[in-house]
């Protein structure tokens, strides 16, 4: 039996619509693209945990989840657990730019071997998984960015 886990992520996107992704390496699903968030804590709203998770992730504190792009469930094991996800996705608009303290140390911790940001066209054409799978239709849909 799967653990029950309610997590929150954020898609930031940049002026011209690229999204910054992390790369996850999952011991049951394997390596994957997501973009940065996790497991809300007691008594954390999805909105908040998705703001707690950003800002532990990327070091960003300027940004703010808007609207909310879509809601998905997902099977995994993290540290030898099976875990049912379920996940709200925000949408933050903000500057192309890097992480900005060294994060180095808790991203390796959480399985993290990379991040970059992907242009709409290069996420519609990547045969890298993608969570959520349907992520590049999510982001092209004018309204959904909003």
């Amino acid at each position: 039996m799967r653990k029950s886990r309610r997590a929150a992520r954020v898609a930031v996107l940049d002026p011209e619509g690229a999204v910054f992704l992390f790369r996850y390496d999952n011991e049951e699903v394997g390596v994957h693209w997501a973009m940065p968030g996790g497991g809300l804590e007691p008594g954390e709203t999805p909105r908040e945990g998705a703001l707690r998770e950003l800002r532990e992730e990327t070091g960003w504190t300027d940004l703010e989840p808007g609207g909310l792009l879509c809601t998905w469930e997902h099977d995994f094991t993290r540290a030898g657990i099976l875990v049912h996800q379920h996940e709200h996705i925000y949408v933050a608009h903000g500057p192309r730019r890097d992480l900005t303290d060294d994060l180095a140390a808790s991203h390796a911790a959480d399985r993290i071997l990379g991040w970059r940001w992907w242009t709409p066209d290069e996420l519609a054409a990547s045969p890298d998984a993608l969570w959520p799978p349907n992520l590049a239709a999510l982001l092209a849909d004018p309204q959904e960015r909003a």
